[in-house]
């Protein structure tokens, strides 16, 4: 493995895995700092996701992304929990597998639709007026999300189940994995 990526943990995976409650613990527990991707985008814009997708749309906050995650991509001894769809570009995805060390949280698409069924600040599960879906239309969403998303996420260095599992387990599985990839 090359040194330049043995100090960048990347976290992937659709919403709802877990990205950005894993990733501080994570990087607490590696003695990393924690960067979340949407969080950067909503601190530098001023405004929570939803409302950028609501008023500038998704290519705005693609390119928001692909920015945030160069600037990140420079730093050393960091977790980065992805947004949803930041693997799902070309571009974005050579820059993450150049820089460093990819683990997909993979979760069950029933249990992605049991967490995410009510979350009503994620723009990709509203319709295009920005309403509620039906619960049929959420399934479908997610599982066409899923597979326009899979082929990236099959390429991780690491894929980790979380479903039904205790978040501790998970950072534990983590860097147990991490450690065979001699990361520490």
């Amino acid at each position: 493995m090359e040194h330049s990526r043995k100090h960048l943990v990347y976290l992937t995976g659709f919403m709802g895995s877990g990205k950005s409650t894993i990733g501080p613990i994570l990087g607490n527990t590696l003695g990393y700092r924690h960067i979340d991707i949407d969080q950067e985008i909503e601190r530098a814009a001023g405004k929570k996701v939803a409302e950028i997708f609501s008023e500038f749309g998704e290519v705005y906050f693609r390119d928001a992304e692909r920015k945030i995650l160069r600037e990140a991509s420079g730093q050393t001894g960091c977790v980065i929990s992805l947004g949803g769809g930041t693997i799902a570009s070309r571009e974005n995805f050579q820059i993450i597998k150049s820089t460093g060390i990819l683990i997909y949280l993979r979760t069950d698409p029933e249990q992605i639709f049991r967490r995410m069924k009510y979350k009503a600040d994620r723009p990709l599960l509203r319709s295009n007026e920005g309403t509620m879906l039906s619960e049929r239309e959420i399934r479908d969403r997610i599982s066409h999300l899923l597979a326009q998303r899979e082929p990236y996420y099959a390429q991780a260095d690491l894929v980790i189940q979380t479903d039904g599992r205790r978040v501790g387990l998970t950072v534990d599985e983590i860097v147990h994995a991490l450690k065979h990839l001699h990361l520490k």
